[in-house]
């Protein structure tokens, strides 16, 4: 608490300065970062502050000897718990910009049909997972594949701890089935990479030198007839000195695909900078980075029986459906303790 209440007053200070709205970004950031300190440190001491005050009436209680009083105590010692048991969980969201919106991007494997239909099937259970925590899940982008499903899709995940949550599912997804494409009901293995970002602030967490960006239009594709677009509305963006290319095609206008677009190219390069940390801590750790496309994080098996395993933490339940359609919350919380371990009382 000492180090948030450290960063409040740093940067209420900052917030005071008669030029900090000139950048109006960048100040927007730091109003929303100030705003999120503000409630994680009222929340703890909120729950301290009620925990003395029971404290006193206990001891109040047991020195007038009245038992009724120590039992309506009881209820509020169990609400205490309850609220402490939450914020504990919170404590699993160590990193920067957990409490952040976040960039969900998920790509076909090799596998053709099957593949792309996997993907539409990862985009679906997403988008559920989050409608059912209250958050709002946006399509970005979404490149259809020719016959089913989707080569690639980008979401955007608002709600408080996206990013802390998501992250634990950035990896490789694999899907054994029989393929409903498949004229010989031969049973076949589908993979796709769900890559996830934090929502990033330009000006603020990144700086974009629009110098440095080669633009490209082009016609949105589509299903064909009205849908598709007849003038270059589509737009696709190289960074020159990293390579980084984004492009979207999703909405209506050039100037709302470019707004996409560069969201997505903000995040990407937030990304390339959290790897090059990694990296270089694991440099002096010693530490290994697999590859993104190595070895698969969950296998979701429908035949020939059903399971959902998780090879990171090996926690598996047999509710293929249920996980399918969103229910993957269990996932996320024993990727989450695994990497951070028992909480310390």
């Amino acid at each position: 608490m000492e180090d948030k209440q450290t960063q409040i007053a740093e940067l209420e200070k900052e917030s005071s300065v008669a030029s900090f709205w000139q950048d109006t970004q960048r100040a927007q950031g730091i109003m929303r970062n100030l705003a999120s300190l503000k409630d994680e440190v009222d929340e703890w001491t909120s729950l301290h502050e009620r925990a003395m005050t029971s404290q006193e009436l206990v001891s109040l209680a047991i020195e007038e000897r009245d038992d009724s009083f120590l039992d309506s105590i009881a209820g509020e010692a169990h609400e205490i718990t309850q609220i402490l048991d939450s914020l504990e969980f919170k404590l699993l969201f160590s990193g920067e910009y957990d409490r952040r919106n976040a960039i969900l991007a998920i790509h076909a494997g090799a596998g053709g049909v099957d593949s792309q239909d996997w993907a539409q099937i990862l985009m679906r259970m997403y988008i559920r997972w989050a409608e059912s925590r209250g958050m709002k899940p946006e399509v970005l982008d979404v490149s259809q594949g020719e016959e089913a499903g989707v080569k690639s899709a980008t979401i955007q995940i608002s709600g408080d701890y996206a990013y802390g949550y998501l992250r634990s599912e950035r990896g490789v997804h694999r899907l054994v089935r029989i393929s409903p494409f498949d004229a010989d009901h031969a049973r076949h293995t589908s993979f796709a990479l769900a890559e996830v970002l934090p929502e990033v602030e330009r000006g603020f967490d990144v700086e974009i030198d629009e110098n440095e960006l080669k633009m490209e239009n082009f016609k949105a594709g589509g299903a064909g007839g009205q849908s598709v677009q007849k003038n270059s509305t589509a737009v696709r963006i190289t960074h020159v000195p990293t390579g980084i290319k984004v492009s979207c095609q999703n909405e209506r206008s050039l100037h709302q695909n470019k707004a996409v677009a560069m969201k997505i190219l903000a995040a990407r390069l937030m990304e390339r900078e959290m790897k090059e940390r990694a990296k270089e801590i694991s440099e002096l750790k010693g530490d290994h980075i697999s590859a993104e496309w190595g070895n698969q994080i969950r296998s979701y098996v429908i035949h020939p029986y059903k399971m959902v395993k998780d090879h990171r933490t090996n926690y598996e339940v047999s509710s293929v459906e249920k996980v399918l359609d969103g229910d993957v919350d269990s996932f996320m919380d024993a990727y989450l303790r695994s990497t951070v371990g028992p909480i310390q009382s």
